[in-house]
Parts: structure tokens; C-alpha cells; sequence
């Protein structure tokens, strides 16, 4: 693995992680999860329905690093962790849990 690729490796890993953290803090089960030759990804569950899950990514995108959606949609700057927690946490509420 080169050195760039070790950089954006940890950069990835620190952005969930934070991410992980503050899911966690609102109730989520989290997961980081490092395969081996694929991006880290942090797999979030809602532990009161557990059908409700979602693997993230952080991908660096024009100069900023973002939170994806594993299908490819944007969820919030990676630097905003407050945002991205409440989108998280509002597609992954079960009906009446989350009211914003």
C-alpha cells in the first residue's frame, strides 16, 4: 500500500469513526468495518429494528470528503457530524422514533 493510499486509509477510518461516535451517543449500534483491498465503511443499525441498517462510506469528492450512502447518494459533509447523525438517524427511524 503506498503512502497515499495508507493517508486516505486513516483519513477514512477518522471520519467514521467520528460519525460511529455519534451515532452511538444517540442509540445506534455501529460497526467499522476495514475489508481487506476495499474502503473502510461504518455499518450503523437501528438496534430497536434491526432490518433498518446502512453501510457508509467517506469519500473525498471536489476537494472535501463526504458521507455516502451505499448507494452512491451524498449524506452530509464529513466535517458536519451533527448533520450527518441526523440524516442518519432519520432514515433509519423506525415509524413514530424520530421527529424532525
Amino acid at each position: 500500500m503506498s503512502h497515499e493510499t495508507a493517508a486516505l486509509a486513516r483519513t477514512r477510518i477518522a471520519y467514521l469513526e467520528g460519525l460511529g461516535d455519534e451515532l452511538r451517543a444517540r442509540g445506534f449500534a455501529v460497526r467499522l468495518a476495514i475489508p481487506r483491498g476495499g474502503p473502510p465503511s461504518l455499518h450503523v443499525v437501528n438496534p430497536r429494528v434491526s432490518a433498518l441498517a446502512e453501510s457508509i462510506l467517506a469519500e473525498t469528492t471536489e476537494g472535501s470528503w463526504w458521507f455516502w450512502w451505499s448507494w452512491a447518494e451524498r449524506i452530509a459533509l464529513a466535517d458536519d457530524l451533527a448533520e450527518a447523525a441526523d440524516r442518519v438517524a432519520r432514515v433509519l427511524a423506525a415509524t413514530g422514533e424520530h421527529s424532525s
